[in-house]
């Protein structure tokens, strides 16, 4: 490389897009129509920067399939940064081959750090674990490498596990300072705030408080029987009752949970299960039904018997009940924790990340956007969505991670 793209490319690094163009703006060939692109992608204009890094790969062709493969990583990376998690990523694994072929550890560990972060954003920690666990810290320059310790800390995070996640960010926190970029410093004390924040409301027969993620992580190591409306599950130890599928059951058990030890009246289950005003015959016969259905599910955990008035829950092995929820229950709670990272996501990425159908994620926008909660900016499939304001963070216990066993 001559030294015009040399001196860009240091720039870049360091995270001075102003200065690498002043280097490489009036050219044309391959190496600088990439530093270009990468150049447009850290002042913000992704679109240009990715017509400039396509243009790159093209010249680049088949005769320099590790400079091309350098191009469709910075396209990844500016189709992440997009939240753009589909098409757009998919020749990641092939680039990544290609650059460890040629022996370019750097952009080959930064490549895999990519794809651990696509995957965390979708909630398949396992196999960004795996990816991440496979890669050479030593091989990352320091801002990727910050960067895949805050995918770590995420991962953790998800996981309920406080101790890890808290290691994770300190090392994210050491590896920002090395790389001097403020943009990243702010990055990783986000998500340091993000991990001091509650995470969760405990409701028990004692009262109401907040909880810390280790708090969390203690609750569910221990013999309780946990009501969890965060990830729509309930738990004891090992044991999980997954009920994210069926919400009527999940109703049901979380109001028994809420009242326990005292038992709840039938008008009052009717009341949350199913917005029933009254209860009349039909209402009463769907509750017997859904309770016997509820009972066969917790069948493992807990009782449910009829009392006088309605129905109370009885945990197995004297165990003790509790209700964990989120720190603030809104509506569309999910979507809302996606949006908090302040990026712009489409309603696709939403959907994928969520596992739920486009149409679902559509109209929680709306309805986001009508109560004030995320604007929409652009139009037809350059649309994106960003949360208007967010009140404290999110907690890590609403965003997509798969139940072990699930």
């Amino acid at each position: 490389m001559d030294s015009l793209i040399n001196a860009a490319a240091r720039a870049l690094a360091a995270g001075n897009p102003l200065a690498a163009l002043d280097r490489v703006a009036l050219r044309d060939d391959p190496a600088a129509l990439a530093l270009r692109g990468i150049a447009m992608a850290q002042l913000g204009d992704l679109t240009r920067a990715r017509a400039l890094l396509r243009r790159a790969a093209r010249a680049f062709g088949n005769r320099e399939p590790a400079a091309r493969a350098r191009c469709i990583v910075a396209e990844a990376e500016i189709a992440l940064v997009s939240r753009d998690l589909g098409e757009p990523m998919r020749g990641l694994d092939a680039a990544r081959a290609a650059l460890a072929a040629h022996d370019d550890r750097a952009n080959a560990a930064h490549a895999g750090y990519l794809e651990a972060r696509r995957l965390l954003l979708i909630g398949r920690l396992d196999d960004a674990a795996r990816i991440l666990e496979a890669l050479d810290p030593a091989a990352l320059p320091p801002a990727s490498r910050a960067g895949a310790w805050l995918v770590a800390a995420g991962i953790a995070m998800r996981r309920i596990e406080a101790a890890p996640a808290r290691a994770a960010l300190d090392r994210a926190a050491g590896a920002a300072r090395q790389a001097g970029i403020p943009a990243l410093a702010a990055e990783v004390a986000q998500a340091i705030r993000a991990f001091d924040s509650p995470a969760a409301r405990l409701v028990t027969r004692d009262g109401t408080r907040l909880l810390a993620l280790a708090e969390v992580e203690a609750l569910l190591a221990g013999n309780t029987l946990v009501v969890d409306a965060c990830r729509t599950v309930i738990r004891a130890g090992e044991t999980l009752v997954p009920l994210a599928s069926r919400p009527v059951l999940f109703a049901l058990a979380r109001t028994l949970a809420e009242a326990w030890p005292q038992d709840v009246t039938r008008l009052a289950l009717l009341r949350h299960a199913f917005r029933a005003r009254e209860a009349d015959e039909s209402h009463r016969a769907r509750l017997r039904v859904e309770i016997g259905r509820l009972r066969a599910e917790l069948d493992p955990l807990a009782e449910i018997s009829a009392t006088e008035d309605g129905f109370i829950l009885k945990p197995r092995a004297g165990r003790a009940v509790a209700l964990l929820l989120p720190p603030q229950e809104d509506a569309h709670a999910d979507v809302l924790a996606l949006l908090a990272d302040g990026e712009a996501w489409s309603s696709s990425a939403l959907a994928l990340a969520l596992d739920v159908s486009p149409r679902t994620v559509q109209r929680a926008l709306e309805a986001l956007a009508g109560a004030g909660r995320a604007d929409a900016l652009g139009a037809g499939r350059a649309r994106r969505w960003m949360a208007r304001q967010t009140v404290g963070f999110p907690t890590s216990l609403l965003l997509p991670a798969v139940l072990p066993g699930g």
